[in-house]
């Protein structure tokens, strides 16, 4: 028997998508799921499969994957695509866990809704920031009535990837290597809403009702973009803040906060009638049902399987998410993330996204459980206008020098962050806490030592610029260019020479 099911039962799972989706390998092995096959187009990603799950079934081809036989479908492919994977898994039979987000338009939704239904199928959304043990104690809390009714919470996904997005999660860069990402190269924000309302809803067991969201028109810079929203209408995509206002099922309203900046944070916020909580820096408690609350400092912990879902990714929430399909699978009880809440997380998103669009009107979140509300969104395809990933330079390039973008900005890309870390920094040494001086002084070390090596990758970017200059990607270049003072750090010696000066009047104060 199953330490953990009191079962014998094993769900045979295939994994679509083998970047993601192989991150829950060793996670599946304590939960009764046995890795039986694995499908992607990525050769050295079904490599890796193989030398994790040796024994399993390996393919390229959707069709012949899904024809095998097995029990469940985890789907982790590229993230507009979740909604028609899905609903190929489930018409072949299969179970269903999708990763984030459930579908990318409101028509996409209802037919997956309704395939869930059709089927009998279980359904889970692998959404799994929900699922720290600090989210977990704060259900548990609400659920005993601790913190009384949701007045506002602040919950944020801020989270800067690469900008420009030009490698796969596996840090490979783009192939060819003329493009972005498929779809992180120009997805907006407001799309990837889960990982910050996905917390409040579980924990408060609250659905999203309305949202309003106001366009942000302020990118990133070297974020490849269109001419600008008011221009040719095309989104921000992952470079820019995407913040909302939403209201709850309650009445209470929450701040939901996504956007690739120049700081990242996961700042959780949580008030009610009778008490309220703050995750970071630390997870406090405040008591007291007033403002001036008396503050408990809390070492939360996971009331059963803790050590198991310690080893997992995502703070443990790559485990529950796993546990609670397998869960749902064997013994019938509805997992936190079934068709419907995955339906009304998802949603919140999009419906941001067409309020920004709209200049800030407010858009329903509409409650797929409804067939008729479901009839007036059937053939709702409305999705973000974006850039072409695949075509940010001419179509008459020269690939020989076009298709080193991808590999140029990924070795680029570290340095460049140096860049700015060691000249801001330097900046405001003067004021730095002295125990924090030393970090300084080691950060000019290394920018003063990499000078030789930011020049090459430079200038072999440069090279892409000059060609293409009115191209997306010649003008994200050129504004990583200006952002690190191309011509200043370019200038090996008298950079070098700068910094040595730097260095020796800094260790004389």
């Amino acid at each position: 028997m199953s330490g953990i099911f009191d079962t014998d039962q094993r769900i045979r799972l295939g994994i679509w998508g083998l970047g993601r989706g192989s991150n829950f390998i060793r996670a599946a092995k304590e939960l009764n799921i046995d890795v039986v096959a694995g499908c992607d187009f990525h050769e050295d990603m079904l490599k890796r499969f193989m030398e994790s799950c040796p024994d399993a079934f390996v393919t390229d081809d959707e069709d012949e994957f899904l024809a095998q036989d097995f029990d469940a479908v985890l789907v982790a492919t590229y993230c507009p695509d979740h909604a028609k994977h899905a609903i190929k898994a489930l018409r072949a039979g299969k179970h269903v866990l999708s990763e984030v987000t459930a579908f990318f338009t409101p028509a996409q939704g209802v037919e997956l809704v309704e395939t869930v239904e059709a089927t009998g199928k279980v359904y889970n959304l692998a959404e799994n920031y929900p699922f720290t043990k600090e989210n977990m104690y704060l259900a548990k809390l609400y659920r005993e009535g601790f913190f009384g009714e949701m007045t506002y919470a602040e919950y944020e996904y801020v989270h800067g990837g690469a900008n420009p997005c030009v490698c796969y999660p596996n840090g490979q860069p783009m192939v060819p290597g003329n493009q972005l990402h498929h779809w992180r190269g120009w997805l907006n924000y407001h799309y990837y809403c889960t990982h910050s309302l996905g917390p409040v809803m579980v924990i408060t067991g609250l659905r999203p009702e309305k949202v309003v969201a106001f366009p942000a028109d302020v990118l990133n810079i070297g974020t490849v973009h269109g001419k600008g929203r008011k221009v040719d209408g095309i989104l921000p995509n992952l470079g820019a803040f995407a913040p909302s206002l939403i209201h709850m099922s309650n009445g209470g309203i929450v701040r939901n906060l996504m956007g690739g900046t120049t700081a990242d944070s996961h700042n959780q916020r949580l008030f009610g009638t009778k008490a309220a909580a703050e995750l970071y820096p630390r997870f406090n408690l405040k008591v007291g049902a007033t403002g001036s609350a008396h503050g408990i400092s809390v070492d939360a912990k996971w009331d059963a399987l803790g050590e198991l879902a310690a080893k997992a990714g995502h703070g443990g929430g790559d485990f529950w998410e796993l546990y609670y399909f397998a869960h749902q699978i064997l013994t019938g009880e509805k997992a936190p993330w079934d068709i419907y809440s995955a339906a009304d997380v998802t949603l919140a998103g999009i419906q941001a996204l067409r309020s920004a669009e709209a200049e800030g009107q407010p858009m329903e979140i509409p409650d797929f459980r409804k067939k008729d509300v479901r009839d007036k969104y059937r053939h709702d395809n409305w999705q973000q206008k974006h850039i072409d990933p695949a075509r940010i330079f001419p179509d008459d390039q020269d690939i020989a020098i076009t298709g080193d973008f991808a590999p140029a900005f990924a070795n680029a890309m570290p340095l460049m962050r140096l860049i700015r870390a060691a000249f801001d920094a330097m900046k405001v040494y003067e004021y730095t806490i002295p125990e924090q001086r030393i970090q300084t002084i080691d950060l000019v070390k290394q920018l003063r030592d990499s000078l030789p090596a930011i020049r090459d990758a430079f200038l072999r970017l440069k090279k892409i610029a000059d060609k293409y200059p009115e191209s997306m990607g010649g003008i994200a270049i050129q504004e990583k260019f200006d952002l690190c003072e191309f011509d200043r750090v370019t200038d090996t010696e008298t950079c070098k020479n700068e910094l040595n000066a730097w260095l020796l009047k800094s260790h004389a104060k």
